[in-house]
């Protein structure tokens, strides 16, 4: 019981400490909105705009499929931007974490109170590669109606 619990929460920290986003204030932020008024742009939106922070976010140790992975990183942008009063961010990429799994075997031997015993063991690691994606938090003056923004201006 004991190994299950000690388990569990090693869980839990991975899972908590795989899902932090970061920002670095560049601006004056606001009062916090609603993340759901929080619009991702592509390129720069048309008229003015004043930059907040910028903004770092992953995946999660735990998110599995390549969408799942990019929608997560989307709305913790739109999340982290919330936070800030930013009705924008400015979509700066992403990218792959490195892969850190692999198999691991163990094994030993020990002796107590007159009795010998073994033990081994095989772990293996099956969490994703995480996704790493950048924005820049940004307050449009006249956001652009919901909708299919037009190509950036060049």
């Amino acid at each position: 019981m004991r190994i299950v619990r000690t388990l569990s929460l090693l869980l839990a920290v991975a899972a908590i400490a795989g899902c932090a986003s970061s920002h670095v204030l560049t601006g004056t932020p606001r009062a916090p909105i609603d993340p759901a008024q929080v619009r991702i742009y592509h390129g720069p939106p048309p008229g003015h705009y004043e930059e907040i922070a910028i903004l770092n976010t992953s995946s999660g140790a735990l998110t599995y499929g390549e969408q799942n992975k990019t929608d997560s990183v989307l709305q913790k942008l739109r999340n982290e931007a919330a936070k800030l009063g930013a009705n924008g961010v400015l979509f700066q990429g992403t990218a792959d974490g490195e892969r850190s799994g692999g198999v691991s075997v163990g094994g030993g031997l020990g002796r107590g109170g007159g009795r010998s015993f073994s033990a081994a063991g095989v772990g293996v690691d099956i969490s994703p590669r995480q996704k790493y994606a950048s924005g820049i938090a940004i307050w449009v003056a006249n956001p652009p109606p919901p909708g299919p923004m037009p190509p950036p201006a060049r």
